[in-house]
């Protein structure tokens, strides 16, 4: 069963009912403010109407990280896949949505009122809105009521920090409310005409971040270049010189240093010791950790947690 922090009652239960996995409400309240961030994490035994979770006018933004489904506005339909966003409307614009049976489906919804985008977008020309914002704010049920794009790299990072806010509880409503309208400018607009070279400096960066955050996922794994970049989505000698030259790093350098930065945080905790620790981030070897810990924090880790304030990490 589905383990949730919504009201029981929530009409949105109906929809996940026989779900294994998580399903989070992480930030505000659709019904009082108008807004609300939840997280996904489950996996279905048959294909799930997801449409029933849809709330009435609504504007709802799925940051889809993995799991397959379709999205269907009379004949036309999208393809929901990994790493992509799709923009819909939940107000009833004549909307089926289906999420596959077997996989695992993670995915984050944020999901915005037609007051709260109203507020959000007053002072923003109507002719620059994506035709579904634009739609949807006029109430009008012509034109598209859904639309899928692919994820940019710090977007596919933004779901799980969703689930852990990187700042402290007391600032977390701040960060979810600038984390929100960043991403209404980014997915709530016409795209701009883009010239071949900026997309492809674009699309370089953010097959780097991809990396950064496939590297951080796996950092107890040999690094296997061909299989992160079959995940990245392209040749693994095009992204090896990309890497670098966008990071100033080789993938295995910054693999070592974000491995080695992560055994310091693990280390700090008290929880784990230097051999577990090792382990932890991927060396099965402690004198080949040690002398790695040395090179990029500046001392030994069975030093570290004493020793902390005198060292600097050598980047």
């Amino acid at each position: 069963m589905i383990a949730s922090s919504h009201n029981p009652n929530c009409f949105e239960s109906a929809a996940w009912r026989g779900i294994r996995g998580t399903w989070q409400q992480v930030y505000g309240s659709f019904p009082n403010e108008g807004v609300s961030v939840e997280w996904h994490d489950f996996e279905t035994p048959t294909e799930l109407n997801w449409a029933e979770s849809f709330h009435d006018d609504s504007l709802e933004l799925c940051l889809n990280l993995c799991g397959s489904g379709t999205i269907t506005q009379r004949s036309r339909s999208l393809a929901l896949g990994d790493f992509t966003i799709a923009l819909y409307r939940g107000d009833g614009a004549e909307l089926t949505a289906a999420r596959s049976a077997s996989g695992h489906h993670r995915f984050a919804t944020v999901e915005l009122s037609r007051d709260y985008l109203q507020k959000q977008l007053a002072d923003c020309p109507r002719e620059e809105l994506h035709p579904v914002v634009k739609g949807f704010l006029e109430n009008t049920r012509r034109g598209v009521s859904a639309a899928v794009q692919p994820m940019t790299g710090p977007q596919q990072t933004l779901p799980l920090l969703f689930c852990e806010p990187p700042v402290p509880k007391a600032a977390q409503p701040i960060w979810f409310q600038a984390r929100v309208l960043e991403l209404i400018s980014q997915v709530c607009f016409r795209p701009e005409v883009e010239f071949f070279c900026s997309r492809q400096k674009r699309m370089a960066r953010e097959r780097v971040e991809k990396t950064k955050a496939v590297l951080a996922a796996r950092l107890d794994q040999p690094l296997d270049l061909d299989a992160v970049a079959r995940q990245v989505g392209c040749s693994s000698f095009y992204l090896s010189r990309t890497f670098s030259q966008e990071a100033g790093l080789t993938m295995a350098q910054y693999l070592r240093r974000i491995r080695m930065e992560k055994a310091a945080e693990l280390l700090l905790t008290g929880r784990l010791n230097v051999t577990e620790v090792s382990l932890e981030v991927g060396y099965s070897s402690l004198g080949h950790f040690s002398k790695s810990f040395c090179e990029v924090i500046g001392c030994c880790p069975t030093l570290y947690p004493h020793a902390r304030h005198l060292v600097m990490p050598r980047r």
